[in-house]
């Protein structure tokens, strides 16, 4: 990975989804923009609050896809987060284990 850039593995495929009732919402439901989370797999020399392994906030249309052994990855650069999750953020005092 070069510069700012972070290589991200998306935590669902796009489908069909359940709400928190149990109602199925088919995939060709028109939902609002909406955000997703991912998990880091790589980060270049230049990032500075993800390391592999955290969660991150992203916006799904503002993406570039890459497949890389038979596997769908995402590249953006680390401006592109909105949010991270990530357990070394939890043993801070007062903190919610999310970096906004």
């Amino acid at each position: 990975m070069l510069h700012d850039r972070v290589l991200v593995r998306t935590d669902t495929a796009e489908g069909e989804r359940r709400s928190t009732g149990g109602i199925v919402i088919p995939a060709t439901a028109a939902v609002g923009r909406r955000l997703a989370w991912a998990e880091v797999v790589a980060v270049g020399q230049n990032v500075r609050t993800v390391e592999p392994g955290d969660r991150v906030l992203y916006d799904p249309e503002d993406r570039a896809e890459v497949e890389v052994r038979g596997v769908a990855y995402v590249l953006m650069r680390e401006r592109d987060l909105h949010a991270v999750a990530a357990e070394r953020l939890e043993g801070a005092e007062d903190s919610t284990g999310l970096y906004l």
